[in-house]
């Protein structure tokens, strides 16, 4: 797949077969994952790979959402606010630097026949909780992975003419 098959072909995956994602597909996710630029390479994320049944149970207790509970695999991409790099005016782009990683993962894991679906709105203090994450650090966005169990599409997107401005 061309990288413009990849990024026109990603979805928001929300049914998932019982397939496990196995080892090598983790360690070919997190090679690119380790790739991911942040500013001043500072990287600062943690990336928790949950597979087993117990600790999926209590990432789920997270978010509500009966699909999410289908994936077989949940990437925790958590941001260290404390080795992230701040601009002079204070901003904190652990953020953005999160947000790169994510989409690292989630364009290689299409080019791997997986799918994946940026969860944001989920109870911060459960995940802590369940992965007894220290002070600093911020679970950021719940990837749930997996061979996708239905053939949807993507959304419609705005026109080109909508989000770009010539000056």
């Amino acid at each position: 797949m061309t990288i413009d098959e990849i990024v026109k072909s990603r979805y928001s995956v929300r049914a998932y077969k019982a397939d496990a994602v196995s080892d090598e597909q983790i360690g070919e996710l997190l090679e690119i994952a380790h790739l991911a630029p942040s500013a001043c390479n500072k990287q600062p994320w943690q990336i928790h790979v949950v597979r087993s049944k117990d600790m999926l149970e209590k990432i789920g207790e997270s978010y509500s959402r009966d699909w999410f509970k289908t994936a077989p695999c949940v990437l925790v991409l958590v941001s260290d606010h404390e080795a992230s790099w701040k601009r002079q005016d204070g901003k904190d782009h652990a953020d953005v630097d999160i947000a790169i990683l994510a989409d690292h993962i989630t364009l290689k894991a299409v080019e791997m026949g997986l799918g994946t679906c940026w969860v944001c709105n989920f109870d911060r203090e459960a995940v802590v909780k369940a992965l007894g994450l220290g002070e600093g650090l911020e679970p950021a966005v719940l990837l749930p992975l997996g061979v996708p169990d239905v053939d949807a599409k993507a959304k419609s997107r705005k026109t080109i003419e909508e989000i770009v401005h010539f000056w």
